[in-house]
């Protein structure tokens, strides 16, 4: 009698698979969301040079100014609109980039765990830990930062700010 073969059940994969994968997505969301503003107006290259070290204060500067010129372009702002989002955008600069720096640590914690003759698991958890909590406040300061900017831009605006985001993160098939 010949038996249907079974496929081998696939090997279980242990929590720390799943703890770092999320760790690293939560670190990612976080450097996304840094990066967002700034990838939103084509300005990727300030988010990978901030992945290799801090930028100075002026760079910063410099960078949004031309990432607002490039969003008041897409979005047909006008002057009023431009003196209303300039601030809103700086102020969330200001409030994510230290939360960069802290993922940066929570990051180097993870790291440094490894590295140790064995696995501490409270201090993997402890890293987890931080990179969701601060994946989450950088989310939340990212959504209102774009909830306030969307309260400046006309509804035709805001569908041309989505339109070219969407293009941006290759989601604009139709």
């Amino acid at each position: 009698m010949n038996l249907p073969l079974q496929p081998a059940s696939p090997p279980r994969r242990s929590p720390f698979n799943r703890i770092t994968v999320i760790a690293f997505l939560a670190g990612a969301a976080l450097a996304g969301g840094v990066a967002a503003l700034a990838g939103a107006a084509g300005m990727n290259e300030w988010h990978h040079g901030m992945m290799g070290g801090a930028p100075g204060a002026a760079e910063v500067s410099a960078h949004v100014d031309r990432a607002l010129k490039h969003l008041y372009a897409q979005v047909g702002a006008s002057d009023a609109q431009k003196a209303q989002i300039a601030p809103l955008v700086k102020q969330a600069v200001d409030d994510l980039l230290p939360l960069h720096d802290q993922l940066r640590a929570a990051h180097m914690q993870a790291i440094d765990a490894l590295t140790e003759p064995s696995i501490d698991r409270n201090a993997l958890e402890a890293a987890r830990a931080a990179h969701l909590e601060l994946a989450d406040r950088a989310s939340k300061r990212f959504m209102q930062l774009v909830a306030d900017v969307g309260d400046v831009l006309t509804p035709a605006q805001r569908s041309a700010f989505a339109a070219h985001l969407k293009q941006m993160h290759g989601m604009s098939g139709s």
